[in-house]
């Protein structure tokens, strides 16, 4: 037992002593140094983020054209169903050995970061598996479920008689298949969940097999098959909520990002259907990609900041925000998709992803596309904001250039 104490203790002093070595950023300022200062090549560098703004999305800033313009406006309930605003210019920071050494666009701006959302919900899971709420990601999720109370103040106005008839609450794993499932399966998408939440089924999710071939099909069976779909993750949200028993912005905000010194500018919405009654309250399940709207909005220096806490293994200022075995689930593959972890970690581990960067780099990605790149083993992190999806692999091999 004395071991077993010696050896914590000399963890928690190389973790104090880790901590004190690294620069963490104080909220409202990050540190900037030249690129020569820390031994990085100025032109190679300006090259690169040359590169990030020359090479922006051509898709249209308003974010209400481009999703009708898009593949998801041609979707069966294909509409909004939560705000959109227009978006910024590409726009991005270079962050190396924790100092800004690169920056471009207007970092300052608060605009949607898509499925980046999804980084941010599995932090909230975890987060319930550190508080003991889950007690296990490989536990069922039914076991965990209340029935759940809309919040619909229409039927207030509806003749009561015509529908006694009706469920007044509704259930999220309430048939054979969907009991089968658990948090990991959620969190990795590989559930195959079946049903419909705020309007949107399952099936009506980049049906790429065709509608009436996805919703004839019959369900696989959890983990065996990944498949991304914005219902299944609203899902998982809607179930952290139940957990919780309170608005997820609102554990994310005390649990990260007051921790990390995040601005008061990012909000974090759902729909304007996604609305129900726990222990008495109104509170409105968030959206986890934006896909209908919704979702993460925040500054590309908030976005850094998550990203630096993912570089440092969830620790900031020696502090363990989120758990290291969470960290390390959250960067684990399965055969399912072996470039993918917990939402919405995307791993490079075949060095498929981006074939630039060492196999150890991971990154957030939402569509836009926004990325938060980061690589350990280069002490870096790179946030590049409306770039198209086939040009993050240059911009990456170029800041890894002027590092060498």
């Amino acid at each position: 037992m004395k071991k077993l104490t010696s050896c914590l203790f000399l963890v928690f002093c190389l973790v104090q002593f880790l901590s004190a070595q690294t620069y963490f950023p104080s909220k409202g300022n990050w540190e900037s140094k030249t690129p020569s200062e820390l031994g990085v090549d100025p032109n190679k560098l300006q090259e690169a983020i040359d590169f990030a703004v020359a090479h922006e999305s051509n898709a249209n800033p308003n974010l209400k054209i481009a999703h009708y313009e898009s593949a998801f406006g041609r979707e069966p309930f294909g509409y909004p169903i939560g705000p959109m605003k227009l978006r910024g210019p590409a726009t991005g920071l270079i962050i190396y050995k924790g100092y800004v050494v690169g920056q471009w666009g207007d970092p300052d701006r608060v605009d949607l970061t898509f499925s980046v959302a999804k980084s941010f919900l599995s932090t909230t899971a975890g987060l319930a598996v550190k508080e003991g709420l889950i007690s296990s990601e490989n536990d069922l999720v039914y076991p965990y479920m209340a029935p759940l109370y809309p919040y619909e103040p229409a039927k207030l106005m509806i003749n009561k008689a015509d529908h006694f008839e009706e469920e007044d609450t509704f259930e999220l794993f309430d048939t054979e298949h969907n009991r089968t499932i658990t948090w990991d399966h959620l969190l990795r998408q590989t559930s195959d969940w079946e049903g419909s939440l705020w309007g949107k089924p399952d099936w009506a999710d980049r049906p790429r097999e065709g509608v009436q071939e996805k919703r004839e099909r019959p369900q696989n069976a959890p983990g065996s098959l990944y498949e991304y779909n914005d219902t299944r993750v609203n899902v998982l949200a809607l179930a952290l909520m139940n957990v919780w028993r309170k608005p997820l912005p609102v554990v994310l905000k005390s649990k990260i990002m007051d921790p990390i010194g995040a601005s008061d500018t990012w909000r974090w919405t759902g729909y304007e259907n996604s609305f129900v009654i726990i222990d008495g309250q109104i509170m409105q399940s968030v959206s986890g990609g934006s896909h209908w709207g919704g979702g993460m909005m925040l500054s590309a220096w908030d976005q850094a900041r998550f990203g630096y806490l993912t570089l440092n293994n969830g620790q900031w200022k020696g502090e363990q925000l989120i758990p290291t075995s969470w960290m390390e689930k959250s960067k684990t593959p399965t055969a399912a998709n072996p470039g993918y972890g917990f939402m919405n970690y995307f791993l490079n581990n075949e060095r498929e992803f981006i074939p630039s960067a060492p196999a150890t780099a991971f990154a957030h990605i939402g569509a836009g596309t926004n990325m938060i790149y980061v690589d350990q083993e280069n002490d870096l992190v790179i946030v590049a904001r409306w770039i198209p999806n086939g040009d993050k692999n240059e911009l990456v091999k170029l800041v890894l250039e002027s590092l060498k």
